[in-house]
């Protein structure tokens, strides 16, 4: 039996800053209502491909939170099948963390989030309104739009005229994208967070040039109305020698200010004969391609950029270790000097011989492998060819447990759709004349769901290579929401999902959620973030010519 603990009593043990894991393990839809401000979401139904990356070591205290009670005795009993030896369950949940009076955030990624808004609130982020830079633009003056978001986002949408510059690659690529010291660079995303810290980056580099966060994103554009690019292919050019050399030292000064420390070969290997007794994240901060094409074996990939914004979703340790690296001596830099002022990991960066030698030792290439817990009963599958006959005749039914996005845009014709953590308590929902094949994007989760749910129902099977197979073989697919049976409870929507005739509104509460995290940290008074001025001269250049430019375009 797992232990139960007060709002109280964790508000405490968080106020320790000892090693804790707080996993939400409710759907993401349904946290993204209330919950947490310190909070992993780590879905029951996903647990057992989600807790070897979010939570690494078995020692680690967990403690396990969900509405009122509703999903962590499911949660807990995994974790203990799975060795974990010291997890906890919140009391009552987000609605007894409520009663005892502390703060419910809503929303995704909220410490990133909550971050970005007071480092701007606290350094006063040089910004630019969407109509100022597209009356700029028209004009033809001297600047260049980077989108700060991984390229798969810009390439969906982006500001017309702009680059992909994703997170960690802006100090490493601003200076060989603008093509002068005098170049503004206007840093965008789809909202706020990334165009703060991705701004801010550059002021704390020192960089030459003026620097503004085009406020509100490319929400904002959309909201002047104005038109998003779509289909881009534009990425910001890679430096060379001497320009890496330039970021180097100003990526290197950032690191110092913010007191990171940066460990040699040795030290590491130190680190990673403790990691029994203390969590030990390692992750390569380098474009995901660039990981792919090679990384030091038992590195995960981690680009820095979403690192800092979705801390949570890689991090599920708080006060754990972790270590950086790259290849160029910039975007690790860069990234421990957000980290850290984050306030709750011990961050270091690999040295750059150190981080050479591990790639020429135990170098490999292709995706992060996926450590996936496995439930103890063996996966029963079907193939392809199996289900269309059996569908046909009327003896499967199939269950897409893996996005309700995925399933509005693409599924298996006659599929039901169920969130993950939500099927176990619906099995008898279907007829038990009827056996259930579970898909989902690549048959992975299907088959770890399958595998769990084998000893409540033996009728389930999972449809192998899932619903990416099935649609590449020709079979027949569907589209739409008919058949969702469990709405949007697995997935946070953004603004860009809602219906046409809702975009605006939705898009509108969404910036002023995040404007209102300032003030909504302040009450709870939790967070420990710790805000630093780096003092370049690069801020006060930024808005001057900020300035100017106001008085341009008004004129």
């Amino acid at each position: 039996m797992s232990r139960l603990v007060s709002p109280a009593q964790l508000r405490t043990l968080i106020a320790q800053r000892n090693e804790l894991a707080v996993l939400d393990v409710r759907e993401e839809g349904v946290s993204a209502r209330r919950r947490l401000f310190y909070s992993s979401v780590a879905p029951v139904g996903r647990l057992g491909l989600l807790i070897g990356r979010l939570v690494p070591r078995r020692g680690t205290p967990v403690m396990l939170v969900d509405t009122n009670g509703e999903h962590t005795p499911r949660a807990a009993a995994l974790l203990a099948r799975w060795g974990y030896t010291d997890v906890s369950i919140l009391e009552g949940g987000v609605d007894g963390w409520a009663r005892a009076g502390f703060e419910i955030f809503s929303g995704t990624n909220v410490p990133g989030k909550a971050f970005g808004e007071l480092i701007e609130h606290e350094l006063h982020t040089p910004n630019i309104d969407a109509e100022t830079l597209k009356a700029r633009q028209d004009a033809g003056d001297d600047l260049v739009v980077l989108d700060s978001r991984p390229f798969g986002e810009f390439n969906t949408m982006n500001i017309p005229g702009g680059i992909d510059c994703a997170g960690a690659e802006l100090v490493y690529r601003a200076l060989a994208a603008a093509p002068s010291p005098d170049t503004l660079i206007v840093v965008n995303c789809a909202g706020r967070t990334r165009s703060i810290l991705g701004a801010q980056s550059l002021v704390n580099a020192g960089v030459p040039n003026p620097v503004a966060a085009l406020t509100g994103g490319s929400m904002s554009w959309l909201l002047a109305g104005l038109e998003l690019g779509h289909g881009e292919i534009r990425t910001a050019p890679r430096p060379d020698a001497s320009t890496l050399a330039h970021a180097r030292e100003l990526a290197a000064a950032a690191a110092r200010k913010a007191d990171v420390p940066v460990i040699n070969r040795e030290t590491l290997a130190a680190l990673e004969r403790e990691s029994g007794e203390r969590t030990l994240y390692r992750f390569d901060v380098r474009d995901p391609l660039e990981y792919e094409a090679g990384h030091p074996s038992g590195w995960r990939s981690a680009p820095g950029g979403q690192l800092v914004q979705a801390t949570d979703e890689y991090i599920g340790t708080l006060h754990a270790r972790v270590v950086l690296r790259d290849d160029d001596g910039v975007r690790a830099r860069m990234t421990a000097s957000w980290l850290r002022q984050l306030g709750y990991l011990d961050v270091r960066v690999l040295d750059d011989a150190a981080s050479a030698a591990l790639s020429a030792d135990t170098f490999e290439a292709g995706p992060e492998p996926l450590a996936v817990r496995p439930h103890g009963a063996r996966t029963r599958w079907i193939e392809a060819d199996a289900l269309q006959a059996a569908i046909a005749e009327g003896r499967a039914q199939v269950i897409d447990i893996d996005s309700s996005l995925a399933f509005r845009r693409a599924h298996v014709s006659g599929a039901r759709f169920v969130a993950a953590s939500e099927l176990l308590t619906r099995l008898n929902d279907f007829a038990r004349d009827t056996p259930l094949v579970l898909t989902s994007e690549d048959g992975v989760l299907a088959g770890v769901v399958a595998a769990e749910l084998t000893q409540h129902r033996a009728d389930i099977a999972a449809l192998i290579g899932g619903t990416k197979r099935w649609g590449a073989l020709g079979l027949p697919l569907a589209s739409g929401d008919e058949h969702n049976l469990t709405g949007d409870d697995d997935a946070w929507y953004s603004p860009y999902h809602a219906p046409a005739d809702r975009v605006a509104e939705q898009m509108n509460a969404y910036l002023a959620w995040e404007l209102q995290l300032v003030a909504q940290v302040e009450r709870d008074a939790i967070a420990s973030i710790d805000v630093l001025d780096f003092g370049t001269a690069t801020a006060r250049r930024s808005h001057e010519h900020l300035n100017a430019l106001k008085e341009s375009t008004a004129s």
